[in-house]
Formats: C-alpha cells, structure tokens, sequence
C-alpha cells in the first residue's frame, strides 16, 4: 500500500555576505535567479528568500549562491515547509493576518 505524499511548499531564508564593493551587482544576480528574493542589503551582508518544492531544491540554489563570483559565505537561517492542502480555505490560511 504506497502512501501519497502531499504536495509540499518550502521556504528558508538565507544570509549572503560579500565584499560592499561588489554588493550592487550581486544584489542584481540574485535578484534575477529564480525562487529567490532579495529583501534588504546592507555594508556586503545581503538577507534573501529562497522557495521552493524540497529541502534539497533550497539547498541545491544555496550551493549554486555560494559559488558565484564574489560571495564570501552564503548561510541558510531559517526554514519552514507545509503540506500545499493543508489548512487551506479558497486557497488562503484561514489564521493568516
């Protein structure tokens, strides 16, 4: 008997660090690759979302992150992850502000 498994959305934030003369331009990378966000950037320290369907999908663009040109160090902070069905009412959480 095979047991489904619910489609499932993930999310982690993550800090890049960089040098503050290349922050700019590697703001404009990340900002251009898919599933990820950046949300502030400041003296070479850059905070981003990354989504996506696995924990292996995240870390797979973190490892792709942490190899491009000027990042110094690129760590995952925090991760969350939720069955899509789940808790869904006309595809909205209901306990959402």
């Amino acid at each position: 008997m095979s047991q489904r498994n619910p489609e499932r959305f993930h999310v982690s934030s993550a800090v890049v660090l960089t040098s503050p003369a290349a922050a700019d331009r590697l703001v404009e990378t990340l900002a251009e690759m898919p599933n990820v966000e950046v949300h502030a950037a400041e003296h070479g320290k850059i905070v981003i979302v990354i989504e996506g369907s696995s924990s292996g999908e995240m870390g797979a663009t973190l490892a792709a992150i942490s190899s491009l040109p000027d990042v110094v160090a690129a760590n995952m902070v925090f991760e969350h992850a939720e069955n899509l069905e789940e808790g869904l009412i006309n595809g909205h959480r209901p306990d959402a502000a």
